[in-house]
C-alpha cells in the first residue's frame, strides 16, 4: 500500500512509497482503511524534531476511516464500522485515568515507540506518529484508538474532530472555562486557533480578538466569530483600546513558542487566564519572575488535547456541529491526494492553509 514516510528527522519532505504494510495486528488491535486525514502543524513539528518521535515514521494523527478487521478481545467496533482515530487513547486503569484526567494517560505516548508499519522491500520497521500514522492507506492501531462515529459525520469532518477541533474547543470549554461576557485574545489562528475562537464564541465571550501575522488567517478568524483581527504589531493597541490597557480576561497561546507565550502573559489582565495550547520544543524556555507570579495572580493553564475526556469532547463537537453552533467544513481550505502531500506541507508552513484534508 501507499504511505508517506519521513526517513530522518529534520528532512523537509516526505517520500510517498508503495511498499509499506501495516504491522502488529493481533489481539486488542484494529486495522483501519484511512479515508481522510488532516495535516496538523504537530506533524511538521515531529518532522523537524520539535516534538520527539522516532524515525523513520509515517506522520499523521488526525484521521478517519473504516474498520477492516478487529483482533481478539475487541468488542466496541467491528469490520465495516466508521471510526475516527484517537491519537491519545485512555487505558482507563492508570492513576491519571482513575482521577478522571484521561487526557493525561501516557498509553498513547508509549505507543509512539512501537513500529506499526513495515517496508516490504528490505523489511525495515517504520513507526507511526504518536502511535498512529494516518498518512497511509491502512494502519493498525490499539483498539481504543478507533472511536465509532455517526453515519452523518463525513470522514473529513471526523478527522478534524480527532485532533484540531477537539484541542481548540476543549481549551475554551474544559481548560480555560471561558465565561459569558468576557474578553478573549487568541494568538495563532490556524486550525486549532480558529477552533479556540469558535469555542470562546460558543461560551458567550463578548469580544474575541484574533492575532496572526498572516492576512488570510486574520480574515478567516473574522468569518469564524472573532470580533476583530490584528497582526501581532497591532495587539498592544487593541489591548489599550478594548481593555483600557488592563488586559484580556482570557488569552490563548496557540503557537507553541516562548516569545509568543510571554506576549500572551503580558496581554492577560491581572487575575486573568493564560491558556497555553501550542505544542513547543523541550529546549524553548519560558521565564517569569517570582514577583510577577505572586503579584499579578494570573492563572497559567496548559491545555493538552483540549484538557478533558476526549470521547466526551468528540460527542460535544458533533452535537455543536449538528446544531450549527460551530462551523467545520470551511476549516478545510485545501484538499489534496497523498501524492500532493509535500505541496500541502509548504502551504502549512507559509500559513496559507488552515487545515488541509488528504484523501486516501
Amino acid at each position: 500500500m501507499r504511505a508517506a514516510v519521513l526517513h530522518e528527522t529534520g528532512q523537509g519532505e516526505l517520500e510517498v512509497v508503495d511498499d509499506v504494510e501495516p504491522a502488529g495486528f493481533g489481539p486488542g488491535k484494529v486495522r483501519v482503511r484511512i479515508r481522510a486525514t488532516g495535516l496538523c502543524h504537530s506533524d511538521l513539528s515531529a518532522m523537524n524534531g520539535t516534538l520527539p518521535q522516532p524515525a523513520p515514521f509515517v506522520p499523521g494523527h488526525e484521521g478517519a476511516g473504516e474498520v477492516l478487521e478487529v483482533g481478539d478481545g475487541v468488542t466496541h467496533v467491528r469490520a465495516g464500522d466508521r471510526v475516527l482515530v484517537c491519537w491519545l487513547p485512555a487505558c482507563n486503569t492508570c492513576p491519571s485515568c482513575r482521577r478522571g484526567q484521561r487526557h493525561l494517560c501516557l498509553t498513547g505516548f508509549m505507543n509512539a515507540g512501537t513500529a506499526n508499519f513495515r517496508r516490504t522491500t528490505g523489511g525495515t520497521d517504520v513507526f507511526g506518529f504518536a502511535g498512529t500514522g494516518t498518512f497511509a492507506e491502512e494502519a493498525v492501531f490499539d483498539a481504543p484508538c478507533a472511536v465509532p462515529i455517526p453515519d452523518d459525520v463525513p470522514f473529513e469532518i471526523a478527522a478534524l474532530i480527532g485532533c484540531g477541533v477537539t484541542t481548540g474547543l476543549g481549551a475554551a470549554f474544559n481548560t480555560a472555562r471561558v465565561e459569558a461576557g468576557s474578553s478573549v485574545a487568541v494568538l495563532g489562528c490556524g486550525g486549532v486557533g480558529i477552533s479556540a475562537i469558535q469555542g470562546a464564541r460558543a461560551c458567550g465571550a463578548a469580544r474575541i480578538v484574533a492575532v496572526d501575522p498572516v492576512a488570510s488567517r486574520r480574515a478567516a478568524a473574522l468569518r469564524f466569530g472573532a470580533s476583530e483581527a490584528v497582526a501581532p504589531d497591532g495587539l498592544a493597541e487593541a489591548k489599550r483600546r478594548l481593555t483600557g490597557d488592563e488586559g484580556f480576561d482570557y488569552v490563548f497561546e496557540v503557537v507553541g513558542r516562548s516569545a509568543t507565550a510571554r506576549t500572551a502573559y503580558e496581554t492577560t489582565r491581572r487575575g486573568g487566564t493564560l491558556c497555553v495550547v501550542g505544542a513547543g520544543a523541550m529546549d524553548d524556555q519560558l521565564q517569569f519572575n517570582m514577583f510577577e507570579l505572586f503579584f499579578d495572580e494570573k492563572r497559567i493553564l496548559p491545555s493538552l488535547y483540549g484538557g478533558g475526556d476526549v470521547l466526551r469532547s468528540y460527542d460535544r463537537a458533533v452535537a455543536l456541529w449538528r446544531a450549527g453552533r460551530i462551523d467545520l467544513e470551511p476549516l478545510i481550505t485545501h484538499r489534496v491526494g497523498l501524492g500532493e502531500i509535500n505541496d500541502a506541507i509548504d502551504q502549512m508552513r507559509t500559513g496559507e492553509a488552515l487545515r488541509t484534508s488528504i484523501s486516501l
